[in-house]
């Protein structure tokens, strides 16, 4: 099979169609009635493929509509993360995006309300199909509900004559759902086939255009008007020479690129992949992401069937659509090692190279003024006979002295703690700062979490873009009962973070509590790895030299390469000491900056809540303090580059 897709154009696929945000049902097992909580992501079949082939290294692009709201830029601005060409996306300011409700109440029955009256994606027309765009693909993606309306259809079958003058290829996505067309009620979006000559007609003035056609059995039947599958796929094969391709659910799928035998099972068949069905909406459209992934680089149609099947059964095994979908090194790295677990969402190296592939881009140096400090600061307030909620001001003034140094640029960032930090955080988000919060109790050791028994349900209310940031004081020669005490909150902090889908930074202080030589905190990481914790960022205490930070970076990119990195904590240096082991540490490429805090603010801290400072002073002496490491730092890592 030669490969489709080549340099001459600039995206691999199109897709054309439906775009919704899904909020699914996050009680398993339950009534869509009786659902109290939802987690929300990007829907609707052309959308989700669009996803799922940009994951799995494809060049996507999406044409569709969108509400001119926040539900509309939502889908607009996780496109753009996903990498998929956002062109195509015409906002619609008199309709409202598409909503759909879902749940899982138990194998096989997820239950759906679709909110689409009038709504966005349903209003695309022929003026939304520029030439240019869909010229620049290799393919395109057709859907079916898009046929069910006169303007969608007109939009798609300009879209199809466009692509097949530029010598692009048509894959149509039968995506069948009978309540789209009109012939089911509101309470039956999970409906599978209804039988309708109405839409049998309409869907076959679609297939002798097209190059591969994609269905379920009821699929199948539908876009054909038979009633039996065989016979179906023969109507198909009498209107078409497009390759056909079966999705048969657990089944996997039979593809066929010629004529059709009177033996249902005569094609190709994919390697499949027997695992637990947790929830089967989406799986079609993970399938076909990884269809299009073979077949568009020209691999055989084995290679792309089994393809397929791993990506449904990513899907199939966790519970939302796009967000789930593997990536090519998640694919690749099951395809080449499999998994002993049926429930794939269980595995745990799974689950970290998914999460480490497709969460949110982060900047390759991270420079941070850290002020998450709590009882250091109430010890100030106390002493100064001052009450403690004016360090909420101060943290407010922390942040305009860092966005004095940042001047709008990427690679900055904020501590901020939640008890003192709340009126500091918007500003730092409008700012664009990188944001860490602490758990830990302030000083505990043992580890203990400042009020946060139920970690989880707590972290869960932070906005997602605030990185989950712990200290432990853990020295690898501690006590065996304290070590284990240790060891197992950083245990429940690592599932909580990963559980509700937030970033985890783990600072790791030894040397307080024994000796710290070259191979302590190398020690320590491999301890922690050992255990299963990977945390996005570490954060570390200076080193005694370069030798130190070599073996600490040989630990980590042999347990974990897909860490963002680590920064340099101060400890409350001075200066000069902070420039010697900015030093030491930058020769060290996964080294990506510093997190200091009390070398710049314990001055301005001390005369601003004392009262000899007001907002400018203050504000001047931490910026300028905060200016002078971030020269320092960037300075001795241009030395070292050069």
């Amino acid at each position: 099979m030669t490969e489709i897709t080549g340099a001459a154009k600039p995206l691999d696929v199109i897709t054309i169609g439906r775009s919704s945000v899904d909020l699914y049902g996050q009680q398993i097992g339950s009534r869509l009635e009786d659902i109290t909580s939802f987690a929300k992501s990007v829907g609707g079949c052309p959308s989700n493929i669009a996803i799922g082939t940009a994951r799995l290294g494809l060049k996507s692009g999406v044409v569709t509509r969108v509400g001119d709201e926040q539900m509309g830029r939502f889908i607009r601005e996780q496109m753009i993360r996903e990498g998929v060409s956002v062109v195509g996306i015409a906002t619609d300011k008199e309709r409202l995006t598409a909503l759909v409700l879902l749940a899982v109440e138990d194998e096989g029955v997820s239950p759906m309300i679709f909110y689409r009256t009038d709504c966005a994606d349903m209003a695309l027309s022929e003026a939304d199909i520029d030439e240019g765009f869909i010229a620049s693909a290799a393919s395109i993606v057709v859907t079916g509900t898009h046929f069910s309306r006169e303007a969608s259809d007109a939009a798609q079958r300009k879209a199809i004559r466009i692509a097949k003058a530029a010598g692009g290829k048509i894959v149509f996505d039968i995506d069948y759902r009978p309540n789209l067309w009109g012939l089911a009620g509101h309470a039956s979006g999970f409906e599978r086939y209804v039988k309708s000559d109405h839409v049998s007609d309409r869907l076959k003035t679609v297939l002798a255009d097209c190059d591969l056609i994609v269905g379920t059995e009821e699929e199948i039947r539908i876009a054909s008007g038979a009633d039996d599958v065989l016979g179906a796929l023969k109507t198909i094969r009498s209107l078409s020479s497009a390759t056909i391709v079966l999705k048969r659910g657990a089944m996997g799928c039979i593809v066929y690129d010629g004529p059709i035998s009177d033996d249902l099972e005569a094609g190709i068949v994919g390697d499949g992949f027997p695992i637990e069905v947790y929830n089967v909406l989406g799986a079609g459209d993970a399938f076909m992401s990884g269809f299009l992934r073979g077949w568009l680089r020209g691999e055989a149609l084995k290679t792309c069937a089994t393809w397929a099947n791993a990506c449904g059964a990513f899907a199939v095994s966790r519970l939302l659509c796009s967000p789930e979908y593997p990536t090519w090194p998640e694919l690749s790295h099951f395809l080449d090692k499999g998994s002993r677990h049926r429930a794939l969402r269980k595995d745990a190296d799974l689950a970290h190279l998914h999460w480490a592939t497709t969460r949110r881009e982060g900047a390759d140096e991270l420079l941070a003024f850290a002020i998450d400090h709590r009882s250091q600061l109430e010890a100030v307030a106390d002493r100064l006979g001052v009450d403690r909620q004016r360090i909420d001001g101060l943290k407010v003034l922390a942040v305009e002295a860092a966005a004095r140094v940042a001047k709008g640029r990427s690679g900055y960032g904020m501590l901020l703690d939640s008890t003192y930090g709340q009126k500091a955080f918007p500003k730092a988000a409008r700012e664009g700062f990188w944001i860490g919060r602490p758990v830990e109790k302030p000083g505990s050791r043992p580890l203990d979490f400042d009020h946060l028994p139920d970690l989880g349900s707590h972290l869960v209310e932070w906005p997602i873009g605030h990185t989950v940031k712990c200290l432990c004081f853990y020295h690898p020669d501690d006590p065996p009962e304290l070590k284990e005490r240790q060891e197992r909150e950083l245990l429940r902090l690592n599932d909580a973070a990963r559980t509700v889908g937030r970033e985890l930074l783990v600072e790791i202080i030894a040397g307080k509590h024994g000796t710290l030589d070259e191979t302590t905190i190398p020690r320590v990481l491999t301890r922690l790895y050992d255990l299963g914790i990977r945390p996005d960022l570490w954060k570390l205490e200076p080193q005694k030299n370069a030798a130190a930070w070599r073996a600490i970076e040989a630990v980590i990119r042999d347990r974990d390469p897909w860490c963002r990195g680590i920064v340099l904590l101060g400890l409350e240096a001075p200066e000069k000491e902070l420039v010697e082991a900015f030093r030491a540490a930058a020769a060290t490429p996964l080294v990506k900056g510093f997190a200091v805090g009390r070398t710049i603010f314990a001055e301005a801290a001390e005369g601003w809540l004392a009262g000899t400072m007001n907002d400018e002073e203050a504000i001047a002496d931490m910026a300028r303090k905060f200016e002078k490491l971030v020269a320092a730092w960037r300075s001795v890592r241009r030395t070292e580059a050069a």
